[in-house]
């Protein structure tokens, strides 16, 4: 069935530009499958654009804020429009690192301890026992993530003049430094795709590593043991179903490795998945027989089975 698709991307977030290619391919994929597209890059006459289109379902190529925090799902929800990708509630939940732990923690999937600092304070003391992770509560991306360590450069305690996340964001998460290994389980609908291991070339899997193409190893299926690919699967699926997630996520993991199933912990859940060249989601698809425009189109389905909640 040909559809008339609004893809809805770029905005104004930390993640315009990762946005913009993923809107851009996803275009391409959709007049692939012979749908009819509307490409809006999004600014604050967005409602008006969408009224004028008139599309048949709005497919969400958002990243970060407001695309990915409610406030665009909030606004087609009472535009009567379906749209791909999580809902109202979830998009509320899942952006927010600690609203994310207080759902996740309390029915058992393992997340990191910590605590929200004000900024302010940083420069006074430790949050916590070095080292220490400070990132945004509602970042993606690894936008604005800080490790700090006995060794590194910001100063005991942090310097006021040192550039940081601390003069960026009133108010940060801080969490224990979980050393080892970066993996990532993707979901799509019902099913968990596999696990994926992470090695950046240099330092840690921060926005440039992501996003810049050979800064970053990824190794599929990861090469870890069988009890650590299923923990993954199971717990992805889980916060997937928990959260209330529709369509795609990507839950992102650390695993101390010598510490067996007990040191893997849950770092948050993409509810807007990547879908550029060098993204997560569309690789494990691959793997897993799914073309890209088979992925896009799977999204478009999970979309009109029902009115987004």
């Amino acid at each position: 069935m040909s559809l008339h698709v609004a893809v809805l991307m770029g905005g104004w977030s930390a993640e315009r530009e990762v946005s913009l290619m993923t809107g851009a391919d996803v275009v391409k994929a959709l007049e692939s499958l012979g749908h009819r597209v509307t490409a809006i890059d999004m600014g604050r006459d967005v409602a008006v654009k969408l009224a004028e289109a008139k599309p048949d379902i709005v497919f969400n190529a958002l990243h970060g804020t407001p695309g990915e925090d409610g406030s665009v799902q909030g606004m087609l929800d009472l535009m009567g429009l379906k749209y791909t990708h999580s809902g109202l509630a979830t998009s509320v939940i899942a952006i927010d690192k600690q609203l994310t732990k207080l759902l996740l923690v309390p029915a058992g999937i393992p997340m990191p301890g910590g605590r929200i600092v004000k900024s302010e304070t940083l420069y006074t003391t430790d949050p916590l026992p070095r080292p220490y992770v400070l990132k945004p509560v509602n970042e993606g991306s690894s936008v604005g993530v800080a490790i700090v360590t006995n060794e590194g450069n910001y100063g005991s305690p942090i310097a006021r003049s040192t550039p940081g996340p601390w003069a960026e964001f009133e108010e940060l998460l801080a969490e224990p430094y979980i050393r080892g290994r970066e993996l990532t389980t993707a979901v799509l609908g019902t099913q968990a795709l596999g696990v994926t291991e992470l090695k950046p070339k240099n330092g840690w899997y921060d926005y440039d590593a992501k996003y810049t193409d050979g800064l970053t190893e990824h190794v599929f299926p990861a090469d870890v043991p069988d009890e650590i690919a299923a923990a993954c699967k199971r717990i992805a699926l889980d916060a997937h179903r928990l959260l209330g997630c529709k369509g795609a996520s990507r839950s992102d993991f650390r695993w101390d490795d010598e510490q067996g199933v007990d040191g893997l912990f849950l770092l948050e859940v993409n509810t807007q998945p990547g879908m550029t060249p060098l993204s997560l989601l569309p690789e494990q698809a691959r793997h897993c027989g799914i073309s890209y425009p088979a992925l896009v189109q799977t999204l478009l389905d999970e979309a009109l089975k029902g009115a987004v909640a």
